[in-house]
């Protein structure tokens, strides 16, 4: 291992220089607009993954952008390690929040980052994740030290639901054929704490729709005659909770995981500031549903949130319109046990029950996943605990994650296989938001703890 990571201390620079370079690809998957950027990254990962080593490259075509394959098989008796990970990042809007340009990546110190971030879309989620797999493999593959084979599979629609995804798995299932599945796409409590993410909720997303009149309309002369598409839709999606802060969807909860009190009791051990947090995200107080901390509301309770609301008039100035049409986003964060179709058909039945007369409701389903939980009595995780321990030099803590990556039950459900989350961002990293970053620290951190990954798992394995 000494070879290894003398390998990674004469090459940090150049890793860096990489990861910015494929940084300002916007590589946006949910605008038709980027789409010659996404295929643009896709051919840069794949070469990438052919100058790190790795062989039996492709770029493999779906219904929608690519998946890139490529392996590296030291020996078929020895285990197999599916490194999976996405290129695809979120719209940067709104633009105007950005400190600087989201595609052009520069480096800044932060609080929580005294050596310095990457701030850029996609800089944590999930490329610079993904990246520090491409770089420790190389390490490995250059040093002759990769101790078990590895196989990559880094897809272009991760942000937009995966949808060819799971047809992929099932036509190549004999390709994909692994021991374990390893992921870097969650965070760690802190650079001081370092953690492995053993849970993951599920999730239901959905746009509405709410039509009243035929055309939009004059305010004044229709105004209190006539039902306001906008008024009525904030109405309904305000009902939707209850004053305990509980989601009134009829059976919602009826599947939902029962939490023992000592398992809850052991969550809340994990450190955790709540003065800190608001302070973080400048609100003077938390919200959610009684009597759950904020730990246990992000991570064990099942939650229903508006991503986006729109209609009418939004430019400049006044217009003084009764619109025709208004639209919302609702996502649903689900907990182990619920399914998300389920979920998705108990919405639409009663979003549709409680529309008044007056207009006519859509509901139209979007992407879902369902949760999911590992176990940490496995190998393949003691593994990942013992890599952790080694570079932080502190004992990793399991944590539940409030996210979502509906491929993990995927994985287990068409490949048999368990999967291991090491991820290495923080939770302020501004994921999904204007001025993401990563912190250098988390990158270089995260590409010397993978081999460890590997050292340990083919040593297990061997016992």
């Amino acid at each position: 291992m000494e070879k290894v990571q003398e390998y990674i201390g004469k090459h940090r620079e150049r890793f860096l220089e990489e990861l910015l370079n494929l940084l300002r690809i916007p590589s946006v998957s949910a605008d038709p607009a980027y789409k010659k950027d996404v295929l643009k990254t896709a051919k840069f990962v794949a070469s990438a993954l052919k100058k790190a080593g790795a062989e039996n490259v492709e770029i493999c075509e779906t219904k929608g952008y690519p998946i890139i394959y490529g392996d590296k098989i030291v020996d078929k008796s020895l285990p197999t390690v599916l490194v999976y990970g996405h290129y695809d990042v979120q719209p940067p809007d709104p633009l105007e929040l950005w400190e600087s340009g989201p595609f052009e990546p520069v480096i800044k110190k932060t609080k929580n980052h005294p050596d310095g971030a990457i701030f850029a879309r996609g800089a944590c989620d999930d490329k610079g994740q993904f990246y520090m797999h491409v770089k420790a493999f190389e390490a490995m593959f250059k040093t002759k030290s990769l101790p078990c084979n590895i196989k990559f599979m880094i897809e272009g629609e991760e942000e937009v639901g995966s949808d060819n995804l799971g047809p992929f798995c099932k036509k190549n299932k004999k390709k994909l054929a692994c021991d374990v599945v390893l992921i870097s796409d969650t965070s760690i409590i802190s650079n001081k704490v370092p953690s492995i993410t053993t849970g993951l909720r599920g999730l239901s997303y959905v746009e509405v729709e709410v039509t009243g009149p035929n055309r939009d309309l004059h305010s004044g002369v229709y105004g209190g005659a006539v039902a306001n598409p906008i008024n009525i839709l904030s109405q309904m999606i305000a009902s939707l909770h209850d004053k305990r802060n509980r989601i009134t969807i009829p059976g919602f909860y009826e599947d939902v995981e029962v939490v023992s009190k000592k398992e809850r009791a052991e969550m809340n051990k994990a450190p955790f500031s709540l003065a800190a947090y608001k302070r973080e995200l400048k609100v003077k107080d938390v919200h959610g549903e009684k009597s759950y901390t904020t730990l246990e509301r992000t991570s064990i309770r099942p939650t229903l949130d508006v991503n986006g609301m729109w209609g009418g008039y939004t430019g400049e100035g006044a217009k003084t319109v009764l619109p025709s049409k208004a639209f919302a986003k609702i996502s649903m964060r689900l907990v182990p046990n619920q399914d998300p179709d389920k979920i998705t058909k108990l919405f639409s039945k009663h979003f549709k029950s409680i529309a008044p007369p007056g207009v006519k409701v859509v509901v139209k389903p979007h992407h879902g996943g369902e949760p999911a939980v590992t176990p940490t009595d496995s190998v393949e995780y003691q593994a990942a605990h013992q890599a952790m321990k080694k570079t932080f030099k502190k004992e990793p803590i399991p944590q539940r994650s409030g996210g979502s990556i509906p491929i993990v039950a995927l994985f287990e459900k068409v490949l048999g296989v368990k999967t291991v989350l090491m991820g290495f961002g923080l939770d302020t990293d501004d994921i999904h938001s204007p001025n993401e970053h990563y912190g250098l620290f988390n990158y270089y951190k995260g590409i010397e703890t993978i081999p460890y990954f590997f050292h340990y798992y083919s040593e297990l394995k061997k016992k």
